[in-house]
């Protein structure tokens, strides 16, 4: 028998990567290209990268990464794969490796934009690379996207659980200004979807997080600015929708992890940025949460950020050691 991928132990077929490469990251990571049909501004892809776990085996982990954003955490992929499970991460269209020159970055006009692509990543993971046990693990943006993509899959048996690492549920504006605000960029965007907002991310967060400020981590700042890209009206009217979507309560019927930091932080960088989710509302999420489905356990990280695998320590540890514990007694 002759096998294109790796071969298990009982020698039955894993298929490999069709059009594999070396990803940016440097062996053992891979990446494939999906390539996606076109858009109002020309091509479009997304990038699936893989990260084989040391042993042959059926459970596969799918993480999306959060809004100005793209997957560089290897410190989770090496996480996942100590345990036995294959790493997967997707850049989703218009962010990261999937970012193309005539694009305007991170832009949609709608949350199931993305559906496609986490569609063909699971049939990827699931079909070609034989995994019947599949976590999905999102990130702010991807958080937000995960709830809503597993609520759009309940009973298919495609994904085991969830892990939505400081989802993205509700924009961090004060009440009156989401009320207010937020309807009328909705109105204008559907006549100037590409518009500019005055508004911007701010370098809070990222200084304290990339080794060339204050934080201690590295990543590409073309992929993931300090100040973020510019925000646009149709990616406001976008989100805004996705947030009522998933406050009215979804049905996910499988396992729910939702991980938050203890407090949040708002203005200018300062040392309390660095314990804390400097992004959103925290309050927001624990909200939320409950409402995802019937099986949701919520844990608060004390010091956490808001990616909470790029926390400085103990939070870093006490994050994993809660993640830890949680797949053992779900998955």
């Amino acid at each position: 028998m002759i096998c294109y991928g790796a071969c298990s132990a009982s020698g039955s077929r894993r298929v490999a990567f069709a059009l594999v490469e070396t990803d940016v990251l440097g062996e053992p990571y891979e990446r494939r290209t999906i390539d996606l049909p076109p858009d109002d501004q020309g091509e479009v892809v997304a990038t699936l990268i893989r990260r084989r776990a040391d042993a042959p085996t059926r459970k596969a982990v799918l993480y999306l990464h959060g809004y100005v954003d793209y997957f560089f955490q290897t410190h989770l992929a090496d996480f996942f794969t100590e345990r036995g499970y294959d790493f997967y991460a997707l850049d989703l269209r218009k962010h990261g490796r999937s970012l193309r020159e005539h694009q305007s970055p991170n832009f949609t006009r709608d949350a199931s934009e993305y559906w496609p692509e986490i569609d063909e990543a699971v049939r990827i993971i699931r079909e070609e690379d034989g995994h019947d046990v599949l976590l999905l693990n999102g990130h702010s943006t991807g958080g937000l996207y995960a709830a809503l993509w597993a609520h759009r899959v309940r009973g298919q048996g495609l994904v085991q659980g969830l892990f939505l690492n400081s989802p993205f549920v509700e924009f961090a504006q004060p009440w009156i200004v989401r009320k207010a605000l937020n309807p009328l960029v909705s109105a204008a965007a559907k006549r100037t979807p590409y518009r500019v907002m005055p508004q911007q991310l701010g370098s809070t967060y990222g200084r304290s997080i990339h080794r060339d400020h204050e934080g201690e981590w590295t990543y590409d700042l073309a992929w993931k600015p300090l100040n973020g890209y510019p925000i646009f009206a149709g990616w406001v009217a976008a989100i805004t929708r996705a947030h009522r979507d998933l406050q009215r309560g979804l049905a996910i019927d499988v396992p729910v992890l939702v991980a938050a930091s203890s407090r949040s932080y708002q203005g200018k960088y300062g040392p309390g940025a660095h314990n804390a989710d400097a992004v959103l509302n925290v309050a927001h999420m624990a909200k939320f949460a409950p409402g995802l489905g019937s099986q949701v356990t919520v844990v608060r990280i004390d010091g956490g950020l808001h990616d909470l695998v790029l926390s400085a320590e103990p939070a870093r540890t006490k994050l994993f050691a809660e993640l830890d514990t949680w797949l053992k007694s779900h998955l």
